[in-house]
């Protein structure tokens, strides 16, 4: 998956891609209550994300390998409820966009996508134990994707 995790991201973009063309291919009728809920999980996903970019500051990349240099472990704001709120908020928002245009394929591709980043937030965690020795106790004391769940 590359040095610093690159196969990570670019599937990560192609199934979201994927979700986002489902919702013009294979609507379905649903209650207008889950149409709403989807417009609440969109915004709510949408916010968890953005917390979490915004708390990553100068140790923000795009790919799952932190950043060479000297940086600091993050596990303050949306980090103290859960350990990959980018991924977790990604994937909530695209739950959400699938409800609200009422597709069972995109959910599918959420559904998908939520596989994917916990699958890269794993090899994520290797890489962040070898830097940061204070992460093997914080990944005890914070859930990994859904605060207080999982």
């Amino acid at each position: 998956m590359g040095s610093r995790g690159e196969g990570w991201v670019i599937g990560q973009f192609v199934i979201g891609a994927a979700v986002l063309a489902a919702t013009f291919f294979t609507r379905v009728e649903s209650p207008l209550w889950l149409h709403y809920l989807g417009g609440a999980l969109f915004i709510l996903g949408g916010g968890i994300a953005l917390a979490g970019l915004l708390r990553l500051d100068g140790n923000l990349s795009p790919f799952p390998k932190p950043k060479d240099g000297n940086h600091t472990l993050v596990t303050s704001g949306v980090y103290s409820l859960v350990r990959h709120p980018i991924y977790s908020g990604v994937a909530i928002g695209a739950l959400g966009w699938t409800l609200w245009w009422g597709t069972l394929l995109g959910i599918a591709l959420a559904v998908l996508l939520f596989i994917w980043f916990d699958l890269k937030a794993r090899r994520e965690e290797k890489w962040l134990v070898e830097k940061y020795p204070a992460y093997a106790a914080y990944r005890t004391r914070v859930k990994k994707l859904i605060p207080f769940l999982y």
